[in-house]
């Protein structure tokens, strides 16, 4: 089951009454961004423009130190503001002066500068920290898992708070330096590009920049003793590729199915148009989790996703997600169907490339699975709640609507549309409402009724996704397509336990 952190209503009622009288005066920003599945996530009163870290890791002791330069600008007057960080922090400096911080409850760090700072300001916020990061437990638990020689900072919804201060919600999208020293001998992976590795006085620095805008969630840090490779794309992209040395039988699959990430990633460009970042790969570590996560141009995987051999499906699952998750990030995390269903669909239009199944066939296959009075139908993936964001529905139903709307429209316009939604919302946020807008705006056809019946009742629709699936279901079941088992092998993608 995914980590969620979900906060009861009386227990959120009580974190709205605990902000200050002059919160509403607009000069305090809020402990929360808004978002109703976790209210504690994000915070208000800026917005972040880049995080400089400058960080320090050892692995055998597992002690952080930081120093994070963080840019922002105001967005109301401020006399207080809040980071999510869990880490204990030793100084923090707003626009080169002392400012006062304290930690209140396990993931806010209240700060208060100076002087009072102006609405539409430039900020620059440093805070230097310390601390264990597998130890911090937030709502009972770390985002920030050890390895046998180091460390992976890879988790969803949240997982910034275990290793640097932020504003830490997908709405909230910054630029990235990421430099990190390690012991000689070890490496540290990042997102982005490697612009410098240094080693000095038994330390190496190695130094990582996201150039586009990227969410807190999607930032990833993996130290420890991996074999890297690295290549280029046609277009001259650079791949880089990471594996932990110590990924046992496991090892072979991991790398025939990681090492297709650029072929995967030029066939998606046909799908979803040009590649919105300026780097890819991934990494596989030796964690003993089994989920895989869309960590921006760097996907994690964990290697039990290829414990029965290799699985280029979750590569294109997690790929599809750099546009689809990842250049366009929800709004809120209620909208996660813009991200999952589409990295589904993904998979289902890859297993129709390599002749293992088409989309349709997929759709049919299942639907006929869960019969009318199935849970599955009581999920509703345009708003499934957070209990169940990251259910089974989300992303099979999610791609059965999808199927749907092909059917609807014809290749031709669903296709132009699977391009055009990246593309005008390239580096930005989006909701499934408005994925409604602009499926109309381009098909110039009414489509909400359709996809309410698939995104946001909880009922099976009373048309399959796919026509004739209803009457091949009253005659049995229909054939498993081939790809089915490799797809249905990356259900566990997200299950973050």
């Amino acid at each position: 089951m995914h980590r969620r952190f979900i906060v009861p209503s009386a227990i959120a009622a009580s974190l709205l009454l605990a902000i200050p009288a002059s919160a509403a005066e607009g000069t305090v920003g809020a402990p929360g961004i808004g978002d109703p599945y976790y209210p504690a996530s994000g915070n208000g009163g800026y917005d972040v423009s880049h995080y400089d870290l400058r960080l320090k890791y050892q692995p055998s002791t597992d002690l952080l130190e930081g120093t994070a330069t963080i840019l922002a600008t105001t967005t109301q007057e401020l006399t207080r503001f809040n980071l999510d960080f869990g880490l204990e922090v030793s100084e923090v400096r707003v626009n080169g002066k002392k400012a006062g911080h304290v930690k209140n409850g396990e993931q806010e760090l209240e700060i208060t500068p100076a002087a009072p700072l102006a609405k539409g300001r430039s900020v620059s916020v440093v805070v230097r920290y310390a601390g264990k990061p597998s130890e911090v437990k937030i709502n009972g638990w770390t985002s920030w898992v050890r390895t046998p020689d180091g460390a992976v900072a890879a988790q969803e919804p949240e997982s910034a708070a275990w290793w640097y201060p932020s504003n830490d919600h997908p709405l909230d999208k910054a630029t990235y330096d990421i430099s990190v020293s390690v012991p000689d001998g070890t490496q540290a992976i990042s997102n982005g590009t490697l612009q410098s590795q240094s080693s000095k006085l038994g330390w190496t620095r190695f130094n990582w920049r996201s150039a586009q805008p990227q969410a807190t969630y999607l930032t990833t840090l993996a130290v420890g003793k991996f074999d890297i490779t690295t290549d280029t794309t046609s277009d001259g992209l650079p791949v880089v590729n990471a594996y932990s040395k110590d990924l046992g039988a496991n090892a072979g699959a991991a790398r025939a199915s990681i090492e297709r990430t650029a072929e995967v990633a030029e066939w998606l460009t046909g799908i979803f148009g040009p590649y919105p970042f300026d780097a890819l790969g991934g990494y596989s570590p030796n964690v003993t989790s089994g989920f895989a996560l869309e960590t921006q141009t760097r996907p994690f995987y964990s290697p039990k996703q290829f414990a029965n051999g290799s699985n280029v499906s979750v590569v294109v699952h997690e790929l599809a997600h750099q546009w689809y998750g990842d250049s366009v990030s929800l709004k809120g995390w209620k909208d996660i169907w813009v991200n999952e269903g589409f990295a589904r669909y993904s998979q289902w239009l890859w297993s129709e490339k390599e002749g293992e199944g088409t989309a349709q066939e997929l759709a049919d296959y299942t639907y006929a699975l869960h019969p009318a009075d199935a849970p599955f139908w009581e999920v509703k993936p345009g708003d499934p709640g957070p209990d169940n964001q990251f259910d089974a529905a989300v992303y099979d139903r999610g791609a059965m609507a999808l199927q749907a709307l092909r059917n609807e429209l014809g290749d031709e316009t669903f296709f132009a549309l699977l391009k055009g939604w990246p593309a005008e919302h390239v580096h930005g946020n989006a909701s499934v409402s408005d994925f409604v807008t602009y499926a109309e705006r381009v098909s110039g056809k009414p489509l909400a009724a359709l996809l309410d019946a698939w995104l946001f009742r909880a009922e099976r629709p009373a048309a399959p996704a796919a026509a004739g699936a209803h009457a091949l279901h009253a005659a049995g079941q229909p054939a498993r397509p081939a790809s089915w088992k490799k797809i249905a092998a990356t259900n566990s993608v997200h299950d973050h336990r």
